[in-house]
């Protein structure tokens, strides 16, 4: 009996032990989607996070709703007047790129990096995506001054749920070790790049790429610490990567022809340019993108040849609610009928402010006679200029950095003494003509022809003096950056170039709600006080107490 009970015992505990492993392996397997991976290719992740730079719709709403309001790009519309022109300190709109980029690209590219560290076989990919890293980080901290980056995307990884804010000046000693040390380890040799939507895996290219970044880091800190910047601005040009020598070394995210939306999908799809959907509009016949006063006026006083490439006058009763076709082009009637009409925006107006006189248009009268769509032949709103249709696609590339910035950087580097060759002017006129040629490589405006820039540059040179030189080569810089919005910000409020007038100056003191200067970064996420609370706490005491946006980042020197 007793060798029974011990026989029985002996079979109990087997088939426990073989139905607990059975369970096991049953519970695993129904717990496991065999649709899902259970690792993630680096190559993808760089993919996501190059096309989410400009891909996300919600991103890049920052962009309409201050960004280029700040510049004095854009006005009129209602996103960028309502938050930009009337200076509406709106913690839902502001938060929208911190939480963007630090949950989504900024997140895959610190988790490939990490998984990729110290792996031989992907030396190259590891090199990439650190490049990268460097340019999403900038970003943030170009727009929000101290903030996360040593710490940052490493709460699963390391379980740091609290990153630290890095003082700004840290953030940028370490952008010029990050890009020398990946772009010196970047191999034609080495593993394939195969998910790359910049340059397809060219390897000379991204180091080019680290090279030219370095010099915009440089160029941007020259205020606060000129010695650091001549320092890192001659070793990257002395480095044997190189820097861009063209603009077939333009950095563009390359995205894809796709439908214009704005359902909830369209805000998981980073397939097309969501700027230039943005461009178009949600509402496009009501709450159109209107050339600022200031963008429209430093063409026209300058006989620029961009002017009408860029800026154009319709008629949109026309257009089509999913792209931008049917809008009826009266620029030529406009500008040949009616000069003495057109009105841009000035800074902090919307479109109607003061309502726009109008004009009987001979042009909408023929076409009302076999056109029933047409009621009115009577034009107002329409001598505003608007965006030119030619931008208005999803397909056209965003930009990172161009071959034309990096000639505006030497010819300011030149002017400041470093140690550079050939001459400002030589810079300077290469800029200027490399970005007119990019509207019409990538953007579909007509080619501004050698006349017509040499024209152009006999009245509109780099100058003499030296406050005129600075002025020019970096309003041209503005110029340039249109398409770039957040360098455009950046670098203005590190120049001053253009000097632009808030407005306050132009009438709209009474209705400007977070205060009568034009605010120089985004306030942090309200959020961040609450989760993050020690380590906010103590960035905003390095500001002096206050998370104003009247608070200046380390580089820009009040």
């Amino acid at each position: 009996m007793k060798h029974y009970q011990t026989y029985i015992a002996a079979l109990l505990a087997a088939c426990t032990l073989g139905l607990s492993s059975c369970s096991d392996e049953l519970m695993s397997s129904m717990n496991t989607d065999p649709s899902k991976v259970t690792t993630i290719d680096p190559n993808a992740q760089l993919t996501m996070a190059e096309l989410q730079t400009y891909g996300d719709l919600d991103m890049v709403n920052v962009y309409r709703n201050y960004h280029y309001g700040f510049t004095q790009h854009l006005m009129g519309c209602w996103n960028t007047t309502n938050y930009a022109g009337r200076h509406t300190n709106d913690d839902s709109q502001m938060m929208i790129m911190w939480v963007d980029i630090y949950t989504k690209s900024l997140k895959n590219v610190v988790d490939a990096i990490y998984r990729t560290n110290n792996d031989p076989t992907q030396v190259n990919i590891n090199s990439v995506l650190r490049i990268y890293r460097v340019y999403l980080a900038s970003l943030l901290t170009d727009v929000y001054g101290d903030v996360p980056y040593s710490e940052a995307g490493l709460g699963y990884l390391e379980g740091i749920q609290t990153p630290k804010f890095d003082r700004q000046e840290d953030i940028y000693n370490d952008f010029f070790v990050e890009l020398a040390d990946a772009g010196s380890k970047l191999s034609a040799s080495g593993d394939n790049v195969t998910g790359d939507v910049i340059y397809n895996g060219d390897v000379n290219k991204w180091k080019k790429l680290a090279n030219s970044l370095r010099m915009r880091f440089a160029m941007r800190i020259s205020e606060v610490n000129p010695q650091k910047a001549q320092q890192e601005f001659e070793s990257a040009l002395q480095d044997n990567g190189g820097i861009f020598e063209s603009a077939d070394d333009d950095a563009l995210i390359q995205y894809m022809d796709i439908a214009f939306s704005f359902a909830g999908d369209a805000y998981q799809d980073y397939r097309g340019n969501a700027l230039m959907i943005l461009f178009y509009g949600n509402d496009p016949k009501n709450n159109q993108t209107y050339i600022c006063s200031t963008f429209y006026n430093q063409m026209n006083d300058t006989n620029d040849p961009r002017l009408h490439r860029i800026a154009r006058f319709y008629f949109d009763d026309l257009m089509s609610t999913n792209d931008p076709s049917g809008r009826v082009d009266i620029t030529d009637e406009i500008l040949t009928e009616h000069p003495e009409l057109v009105q841009p925006c000035e800074p902090g107006a919307f479109w109607y402010e003061p309502w726009p006189q109008g004009y009987q248009s001979p042009m909408l009268e023929e076409m009302a006679t076999t056109n029933p769509d047409i009621t009115s032949a009577f034009l107002d709103a329409e001598c505003l200029p608007k965006l030119a249709t030619c931008f208005l696609e999803s397909s056209h590339p965003g930009v990172v950095m161009t071959y034309a910035e990096t000639r505006f950087l030497l010819a300011e580097a030149k002017q400041n003494g470093w140690n550079v060759s050939g001459t400002v002017e030589e810079y300077y006129n290469e800029g200027v003509r490399a970005s007119m040629n990019l509207l019409s490589d990538h953007y579909g405006c007509d080619p501004v022809t050698d006349d017509e820039f040499n024209t152009f540059i006999q009245n509109n040179g780099v100058g003499q003096a030296d406050a005129d030189i600075r002025r020019n080569i970096n309003t041209q810089a503005w110029m340039l950056h249109f398409l770039n919005p957040n360098e455009a910000w950046a670098n203005q409020r590190r120049s001053g170039y253009p000097e632009l007038k808030s407005p306050a100056e132009y009438g709209f003191s009474t209705v400007l709600t977070g205060g009568q200067d034009i605010p120089v970064r985004l306030c942090y996420p309200r959020m961040e006080s609450s989760y993050n609370s020690a380590n906010f706490n103590e960035a905003v005491e390095r500001m002096g107490g206050t998370d104003s946006w009247y608070n200046h980042v380390w580089w820009d020197v009040d």
